[in-house]
């Protein structure tokens, strides 16, 4: 696999000098927000993460080749691109070969990331068992990646939009810890809580560090999740975000959405009906996990 990466300056330097470094996807420039808060947003969760001592390696297909960090260009040209791949495990291989741009998602990220040795990645939110999955079979091939990847996933737990219960037993058979950042229940994205409860709560990132690194130790394949509730101030009211997405289902259902297109579309209704303010909150819970994830690769890092 290593004829496939490469690495930036930044990077490969890390590397040399023995720095933790930070894996963050491409999917959330190129199809998770607009542009230009979706560029500038990148930019500023990469200066959060060198802010609290780790590298960031924003992760992306370009030229055939799996980059492990972008330069400022790069992130420009997948923030204004309109024909950006989303690549998936599927997806890899054929976007490689045919040397198309490709926006990692959070299991190609994943494989991408263990591949160049990094086990930290910090994202938005993962993906999940969608509602009406017993007779659609739509499960994210997130939950798949995360019970055999050796990367942990700092994130705000998962969308509403999904089965959040369903989402916690596929985990619970796949064998991966949700570890409950200063949290006993699982964070719903936009609001700080849901109906479940975590496996585990850590107070700290050094906590999270030695479970991680025991759990290698003991060849435990798989990756964790570290669910780290949106800020208080950004986090939106339970009941309203709730509707909204009731709404946006019932409409998807009458236009008979389904598939891959059922996400977007549920996510642009949700900005729609909340008057952007979904989107304010999903740049803070980012940004915030960005330091948790830093915090957390610097920990990880000095139990090596």
């Amino acid at each position: 696999m290593k004829q496939y990466i490469t690495l930036s300056e930044e990077v490969q330097a890390a590397k040399e000098q023995g720095k933790p470094v930070v894996a963050l996807e491409s999917t959330i420039i190129s199809h998770g927000m607009p542009y230009p808060q979706n560029v500038q947003t990148a930019r500023e969760v990469e200066q959060i993460i060198r802010d609290n001592g780790a590298v960031p390696a924003t992760i992306a297909l370009v030229d055939g080749k799996i980059k492990i960090g972008l330069s400022d260009e790069e992130l420009e040209m997948f923030g204004k691109s309109t024909d950006v791949a989303k690549a998936s495990r599927r997806d890899l291989a054929y976007l490689l070969a045919t040397k198309k741009l490709g926006a990692t998602t959070v299991a190609a990220t994943m494989i991408c990331a263990e591949a160049a040795g990094i086990n930290i990645f910090v994202t938005g939110g993962i993906g999940g068992v969608h509602r009406g999955a017993e007779t659609t079979m739509d499960i994210s091939a997130d939950l798949e990646e995360l019970g055999q990847t050796n990367v942990a996933v700092i994130c705000a737990g998962a969308k509403s939009i999904l089965d959040l219960g369903l989402t916690m037993e596929y985990l619970e058979t796949k064998g991966v810890p949700v570890i409950g950042y200063q949290t006993d229940v699982l964070p719903a994205f936009y609001t700080r809580k849901s109906d479940f409860g975590v496996n585990f709560r850590a107070d700290d990132v050094e906590t999270i560090a030695s479970t991680l690194k025991v759990k290698w130790d003991l060849h435990l394949n798989g990756g964790a999740v570290i669910a780290n509730p949106i800020p208080e101030e950004f986090a939106m009211d339970e009941k309203t975000i709730n509707g909204v997405i009731e709404s946006a289902l019932k409409e998807a259902e009458e236009r008979n959405i389904s598939g891959k297109n059922v996400t977007p579309f549920l996510l642009g209704k949700v900005k729609e009906l909340t008057d952007g303010k979904s989107l304010e909150a999903n740049i803070a819970l980012v940004k915030n996990n960005a330091v948790v994830g830093a915090k957390l690769a610097v920990a990880f890092d000095g139990l090596k």
